[in-house]
């Protein structure tokens, strides 16, 4: 039996990763790190924190694996340096944290074409967390790069749905790694990651995750 943290659980894949995670009996208990009060359930621990300032030595930091899918988007965060906090700085906190205290496994959904050499600074971003990630010494590390995300989201991104809307008539004619991917399908590859925890540093493109 695993006990699993997950942070990013209000998203849209993050919320996907929670509902298997809590219906998966090889996890014992999730610990689940948000701003707002989750629904209650008995496998579930939810530490309400505020991810600037993170309790270094909270009890709960003892997990044996951790899954990540926090992340946001330049409109909701504000600047570049905010959303670097969000998809860069906090991912890797919570990794040290959880490291620290004894995790062996980190999944992290980052996203296509994540490249710490890319002039995009989306690209960018992603490939620097996985480099600084990395770095952070997991014995088993599952870096997933989705492309298009599907699903139906809380918040509103007008154009990643315009451009999820179009990949699905098209779909047929797309390349693998370009179609959408649902969010189902890359909560299942972020959890198994996290309780295979096979050593070593995988990368799974977003042509395997369909």
């Amino acid at each position: 039996m695993t006990t699993v943290m997950l942070v990013g659980a209000t998203g849209l894949v993050g919320q996907a990763v929670l509902q298997q995670a809590l219906a998966d009996p090889a996890v014992a208990r999730v610990v689940a790190l948000t701003r707002k009060s989750l629904v209650p359930h008995p496998k579930l621990l939810n530490p309400l924190v505020d991810f600037e300032r993170l309790p270094e030595d909270a009890a709960w930091w003892a997990v044996d694996a951790v899954v990540c899918t926090l992340g946001t988007t330049i409109a909701k965060a504000g600047s570049q340096a905010a959303f670097y906090k969000v998809d860069h700085d906090h991912p890797l906190e919570v990794a040290y944290l959880a490291r620290r205290h004894g995790a062996r496994a980190f999944a992290f959904n980052s996203a296509l074409g994540a490249d710490a050499a890319s002039r995009v600074f989306y690209a960018r971003t992603k490939g620097e967390t996985e480099r600084d990630l990395q770095a952070v010494g997991y014995p088993s590390l599952t870096l997933v790069r989705p492309g298009l995300i599907g699903g139906v989201r809380l918040e509103s991104r007008p154009a990643e749905q315009l451009a999820v809307r179009i990949s699905q008539w098209v779909q047929p004619l797309l390349p693998r790694r370009y179609r959408v991917v649902p969010a189902q399908r890359i909560a299942h590859h972020l959890l198994q990651a996290a309780l295979a925890a096979t050593p070593g540093v995988h990368v799974l493109p977003s042509e395997v995750l369909l």
